[in-house]
């Protein structure tokens, strides 16, 4: 009989048999196999009442996977749950072990950072238990976000027409809206500077004015700035010359947050989409001698390094570049990291860009080389500067000049693509010279607001406020899309950069979660959640504890918000209705917004609004697992969006945006036939029999 080993992806399942033979079969579970229920009191799947006790169901499009699953657990010698190596895993793990009544106790759970040979037959020797603790905790903000979401959701979908709320999506939404309300608000300053142009050896350089009479320069008004104007029309002078070595220092490998900002301002790439792309390289590519996994686990808040690759990484940049290029290398991470991974760097130096780039596309093989290069300049020298500060001097009026060349490439010998620097040159200059300056301009500005959020932007401000973890990230910014709360557009036609717009109806839902919510869906209360749920991770607080204090808040909020929240009133067209003379107005369906009369249920005239054309769908570089042909991105009726093949309707595979198939209706119906069968699974999870660790 042979070892069953289930992952959660067939390409990951099959970079995996690949290192383990002939003894084992590898399958996949293609994702999460079942969730909470929606039926009992409220539609939670949660009893609040007792305990907080989840109900859960096997999910429709996987009563197949799970019947063949139990099959194949009943013929194997022993089953192997190698899921993702996170909380998230862990939960999926023990669904697993649920569904096909595994004994939990079993040392049946292996977990590895990189899909390579030696991580992958190292897991495989070393089995543990399922950690309850990470369950737990994963439970528990599943838990949470099903509480808020489908309760908020459905008082904002009765009050004011929102499609949803979320624990952790409406505090991102809250970031945006704040910040659109402090550019309206904003009210600018004028100011002006003067700067100087100047030639010598036939080198033209600029100067700003710094001081005056040795204080900071401030000019507010063009009178100021005149004064300076006409008090350096003569000669300057090189009042001081100072020079200094100046280093900049490689930064740290990426992490999952890091990794996004820079794939969105170095790439032009979407959270979403990089976290994709990762995914298949971290899961495994053919490059010539099989499937292997080419980058480490891409969720990881740790910027921790292996030795094995840290000492490969020093005799690589010695053999490459010379001793010289040596860096130090110490471990910058946050106070809430988790340390369970090592940052996100290659599997093996040896699989370098240029050599993979016949297998990669062109958006894996950037990706992949930008992954690479940051984990090698991580171990690097320190780029070095010689850099030079003038002070040219007329009268009362100081004027800087500043000039840097680089000497020293260190780091950038290998992250040079991804920097912008640029080295300014000086002429050579010598104290006490006069100049004369070639012109003087005075400019005119206005402090500007604070800017929008853009992609990496709103990343780098959910990590630095510790809202959501940086795995959540992707999937937040697309529900805030998806509901319409927000658009990502850009400001003008000269702008390389979109940046987040919020709708009518997004500012709208803000200002009523602020006024009847502002004790839950905050920076401070959602940050403190994420420790908690850090604390029962680690065994170190009770999950009962943290929901009972969690509801007893949030209940008499909601009722609150029930009683007293307006119900907004449908927006009139100005129309009159045709068929029964009352007012015609504008509703939400289950297909968008369409023209109804004000009478209804007693009139029931309706008619649809212009519709917009139907968008193009969007290539995303993702092959379909059934036919070969691109997967792309479409927007559903439900304003959803999915990924669809290419190759339709001769291929009908779909899948969520969380890389879960979709079933068609016509299978659904199927698949809900064989469920309704004698002997279809249907079980609800207790925490009865779990053993914390002490």
């Amino acid at each position: 009989m042979k070892n069953l080993v289930i992952v959660e992806s067939p390409s990951k399942s099959k970079t995996i048999a690949k290192y383990l033979g002939s003894d084992y079969t590898v399958v996949s579970s293609k994702g999460h196999i079942r969730d909470l229920a929606i039926k009992g009191k409220d539609g939670l799947g949660v009893d609040i009442e007792n305990n907080f006790e989840p109900t859960y169901i096997v999910s429709k499009d996987k009563v197949q996977t799970v019947k063949d699953l139990r099959s194949m657990a009943k013929k194997s010698a022993k089953v192997f749950l190698a899921t993702d190596p996170d909380r998230e895993g862990e939960a999926i793990s023990w669904h697993l072990a649920q569904e096909l009544g595994l004994d939990e106790s079993e040392q049946d759970r292996v977990t590895f950072h990189e899909i390579t040979k030696s991580a992958v037959q190292k897991a495989f020797e070393q089995p543990r238990q399922i950690d309850m603790d990470l369950v737990h905790s994963q439970e528990t903000r599943r838990i949470l976000d099903r509480i808020i979401g489908f309760k908020l959701s459905k008082l904002l979908k009765t009050k004011i027409r929102s499609k949803s709320a979320g624990r952790v999506q409406s505090v991102a939404l809250k970031l945006i809206v704040e910040r659109e309300k402090e550019i309206k608000a904003f009210k600018p300053d004028e100011y002006w500077t003067v700067e100087a142009s100047f030639v010598k050896d036939r080198k033209e350089f600029s100067a700003s004015l710094a001081k005056i009479d040795g204080k900071k320069a401030q000019l507010h008004n063009a009178e100021e700035a005149q004064q300076v104007y006409d008090g350096c029309q003569g000669p300057f002078e090189v009042a001081e010359i100072r020079r200094s070595t100046r280093r900049r220092d490689a930064k740290p490998p990426f992490i999952t947050s890091t990794l996004q900002q820079e794939a969105s301002t170095k790439l032009s790439f979407s959270a979403k989409r990089t976290m994709s792309i990762a995914q298949r390289l971290y899961e495994g590519i053919d490059i010539g001698s099989g499937q292997e996994g080419l980058i480490t686990y891409m969720r990881t808040d740790s910027t921790r390094l292996s030795d094995v690759f840290i000492n490969a990484a020093r005799d690589k940049i010695t053999a490459d570049y010379g001793k010289n290029y040596l860096g130090s290398y110490k471990v910058r991470n946050d106070a809430s990291s988790q340390d369970a991974h090592e940052a996100i760097r290659p599997t093996s130096l040896e699989n370098t860009p240029e050599k993979l780039k016949p297998y990669l596309t062109s958006e894996q093989y950037r990706l992949y080389k930008m992954i690479y290069a940051r984990a090698l300049a991580a171990l690097m020298a320190p780029a070095k500067y010689d850099s030079v500060s003038v002070t040219l001097r007329q009268g009362i009026y100081d004027f800087s000049a500043q000039g840097s060349v680089m000497v020293f490439d260190g780091y950038l010998a290998v992250y040079a693509d991804y920097d912008s620097s640029k080295d300014v040159v000086l002429p050579v200059l010598a104290e006490k010279e006069s100049l004369q300056a070639k012109e003087i301009k005075m400019n005119q500005h206005f402090t500007e607001p604070p800017a929008r959020y853009t992609e990496a932007r709103l990343i780098k401000a959910l990590e630095e406020e510790g809202i959501g973890r940086p795995s959540t990230y992707a999937m937040i910014i697309d529900t805030i899309q998806a509901r319409g709360y927000v658009s990502l557009e850009k400001t003008n036609e000269k702008s390389r950069t979109k940046v987040f717009i919020p709708t009518e109806q997004g500012i709208l839902t803000v200002d009523k979660l602020d006024e009847y919510f502002s004790d839950i869906i905050n920076v401070r209360y959602t940050a403190s959640m994420e420790d908690k749920l850090d604390l029962i991770a680690e065994g170190d607080a009770d999950e009962l504890e943290i929901l009972r204090s969690f509801y007893a808040r949030f209940e008499p909020l909601l009722d609150k918000a029930y009683e007293n929240m307006e119900r907004l009133q449908p927006e009139k067209t100005g129309e009159i209705c045709p068929e029964c003379g009352g007012e015609l107005v504008i509703r939400s369906g289950r297909f968008g917004k369409f023209i109804s009369c004000s009478n209804y249920p007693e009139c029931r005239y309706t008619r649809q609004i212009e519709t917009k054309p139907k968008e193009e769908p969007e290539k995303t570089g993702k092959i379909c697992p059934e036919c070969g042909h691109e997967l792309y991105k479409r927007k559903s009726r439900f304003g959803t969006f999915f990924l669809g093949c290419s190759n339709f309707p001769e291929c009908r595979y779909m899948e969520n945006m969380n890389g879960e198939r979709i079933i068609s209706k016509a299978e659904r119906t199927a698949e809900t036939k064989a469920a309704a069968a004698p002997g279809a699974p249907r079980r609800k999870s207790s925490r009865r029999g779990m053993v914390k660790k002490a």
